[in-house]
């Protein structure tokens, strides 16, 4: 089972690493305003795979490519937690930073290499996409 939480335990969550859909690198630039760095590394999870405790404060924007966007943080600490879209309601995208062991998260490809900066450059060793991922890409 894996865990992760906010900065000040208020919002915990668990799942099972046999149920993560993919991780990823997204360079766009709502990810990097929200994360106050170059990108935002997340993990794919069925929305129904996914058990959270606590109340979860929610951000909602439009995003560049016109998707509805929910980002969820500790109203408490500030802490990012979950992401997801409207238009995707089965997926969740956690931040891979608020696992509490995110030592087995593995990125396989890159979004938004587009806007990525040269202080926080794309891993070529990545497939890599100029804006989000291509529709067929999440099967």
């Amino acid at each position: 089972m894996e865990t992760g939480g906010c900065l000040c335990g208020s919002i915990r969550y668990k799942f099972e690493r046999e149920d993560v859909v993919s991780s990823l690198h997204c360079h766009c630039t709502d990810c990097q305003k929200a994360t106050g760095s170059g990108k935002a590394t997340i993990t794919m999870i069925p929305t129904d795979k996914l058990v959270m405790e606590g109340e979860v404060k929610i951000f909602s924007v439009v995003g560049t490519d016109g998707g509805h966007i929910h980002r969820g943080f500790c109203s408490e600490c500030g802490s990012p937690i979950i992401s997801y879209m409207a238009e995707l309601p089965d997926l969740r995208f956690i931040k891979a930073g608020s696992l509490d062991d995110p030592s087995w998260v593995k990125a396989e490809t890159t979004i938004w290499s587009s806007t990525a900066h040269q202080w926080d450059p794309i891993n070529d060793g990545l497939p890599h996409y100029p804006q989000n991922l291509p529709e067929d890409a999440l099967g």
